[in-house]
């Protein structure tokens, strides 16, 4: 049901699983997935959308993990009104415990007439269908009509009553484009409350696209209006301009509550460390500025503002800081600091390790301290997810690396890595600098003519002495997969990137199993 008047709590729908996995140059596995979604349960968002299984066998497992294995939020699987998607939905919830199944067909003119050449009466059948199906595999079923705000109205309300006759608990109005102005769609959501007549059967949702910037804006607007769900994402990632941010959507809320009297149950401290995590495994940095979850969301440069906020936080800021994450105070690791101090932090960081672990960890802190005057969160989480990845295995592991370039030198590399877990093959080559040189011999090595398509080096924390992180997205035939690898030598961490990116596309060239139709396109 939805809620009434006098209902305050905003249900948040968090789509960075499928939605913000779209965003180009996003790529996640299975692992990725399942450790996003236990984050998300532990932030206590209302609603995981975990994936399109239709879409590749890969988002079918996802899917079907993320619903058995993460506890507390419903687990949702993306459909179009297409009956073989409904049913690969159905299937893949068919075991979790909250299972939601979220149907969707294009409404606006652009879509009819120019994308699927059908009338508005037969996309309304197929609809009604999709939904009447969507129920036999699951009680909560949601229906967009994507493209809404672009929609006839009375077209988009007569699809919308016809949705909620056939089962549809949850009405989502899409922004698809980032089309609307705040105004306009506080209005809009207006109007279908007051003019749809079993409008209060159902939850009322909107998700948002920031084309023109405004989807947090919008996504509050709507709220204003009567709207009662959210869809978002973690650092407002997603196709093309992205989604509203789940963290600036969250935080208005807390922040202005007496403006907007509105409330969520998410756990606001867990906000930044799962930024962080989304961040890291997406290989998307999170711009110094942005509002939240930006290292300079709380940071002061200027005298008067530096001079104010010692005097009273309040003086220049409109949040404490501790509320998303941050902290007041840190622990400051150098090269001095024990286990103790170590095993601490990880844990402030949400890394509980083990005995074995922790001084594998710890291993590796204090050759990095020994490099550096100070190791930074961003440091630690980079050596733990370099474990972590390690742990997922591989045919290829980098044991040796060494390369010679200068002014009036032939740049060259030469490798040693263990293959299978036991043979060692090391081989040399030359190429245009100490990168090229050095996935020359990884080439040979691992006989492999990957294609680098994009190649990224990101400072994880400043300073001359900073560990560096190297993405490199690469290509083999269609297959195409991300790697990633850290180092205070950039050399070793572009080759343990590479490596990295081998050893995925081995491991999607043996699991894949093309569908025998093509792939829908990922939608609203």
């Amino acid at each position: 049901m939805a809620p009434s008047k006098s209902d305050d709590r905003v249900i948040i729908f968090d789509t960075t699983l499928r939605d913000a996995e779209q965003s180009p140059g996003a790529s996640l596995t299975l692992r990725d997935k399942l450790e996003i979604g236990h984050q998300l349960a532990r932030l206590r968002v209302d609603v995981i959308e975990a994936g399109f299984p239709i879409s590749s066998n890969e988002d079918f497992e996802a899917v079907q993990r993320v619903g058995l294995e993460v506890e507390g939020p419903a687990i949702c699987a993306l459909a179009r009104v297409v009956p073989r998607d409904i049913d690969r939905a159905g299937e893949a919830l068919r075991d979790a415990p909250r299972p939601r199944i979220h149907t969707f067909v294009g409404t606006s003119e652009a879509h009819l007439a120019r994308q699927m050449h059908k009338s508005g009466s037969e996309v309304l059948d197929m609809a009604v269908k999709a939904v009447t199906q969507a129920r036999g595999y699951a009680e909560d079923v949601e229906f967009s009509p994507m493209d809404a705000t672009r929609a006839e109205f009375s077209y988009l309300a007569e699809i919308v009553q016809a949705a909620i006759e056939a089962g549809a608990s949850t009405i989502n109005i899409p922004d698809t484009v980032g089309y609307t102005v705040p105004e306009q769609f506080a209005d809009l959501i207006r109007r279908l409350r007051g003019e749809v007549p079993n409008i209060d059967r159902a939850v009322i949702s909107v998700h948002c696209h920031d084309d023109l910037g405004m989807a947090v804006s919008n996504s509050l607007a709507s709220l204003q209006a009567g709207a009662r769900q959210v869809e978002c994402t973690l650092n407002g990632l997603g196709e093309r301009a992205g989604n509203a941010s789940l963290e600036e959507v969250v935080m208005a809320l807390k922040t202005r509550a007496d403006y907007f009297g509105l409330r969520t149950e998410v756990v606001a401290r867990e906000i930044l460390s799962t930024s962080r995590l989304v961040s890291r495994l997406m290989g998307i940095a999170v711009a110094p500025n942005k509002a939240i979850v930006g290292a300079n969301a709380f940071a002061h440069s200027s005298g008067i503002h530096q001079d104010g906020v010692l005097k009273s936080r309040d003086t220049f800021e409109i949040m404490d800081p501790t509320e998303v994450g941050w902290e007041a105070t840190s622990i400051v690791l150098t090269a001095r600091s024990g286990r103790h101090a170590l095993r601490h932090r990880l844990e402030e960081l949400g890394y509980e390790l083990d005995a074995e672990r922790l001084d594998e960890i710890y291993e590796r802190f204090l050759e990095l301290a020994d490099k550096k005057k100070e190791v930074f969160d961003e440091d630690l989480m980079a050596i733990v997810e370099d474990e972590f990845r390690e742990d997922e295995g591989g045919r290829f592991a980098l044991e040796y690396l060494h390369t010679v370039s200068g002014t009036g030198t032939v740049p060259s590399a030469t490798v040693r890595i263990r293959v299978d877990g036991e043979e060692r093959v090391q081989q040399s080559a030359w190429g245009d600098g100490p990168v090229d040189a050095t996935y020359e011999a990884i080439n040979q090595v691992t006989n492999t003519r990957a294609k680098v398509e994009e190649y990224s080096i990101q400072a994880i924390t400043g300073g001359s002495q900073a560990m560096g992180e190297v993405t490199v997205r690469v290509s083999d035939g269609d297959l195409k997969t991300t790697g990633r690898g850290t180092s205070t030598d950039i050399i070793e961490a572009s080759a343990r990137a590479y490596v990295d990116a081998i050893n995925r596309l081995e491991l999607r060239r043996g699991r894949q199993v093309r569908l025998d139709q093509k792939a829908p396109d990922r939608a609203h």
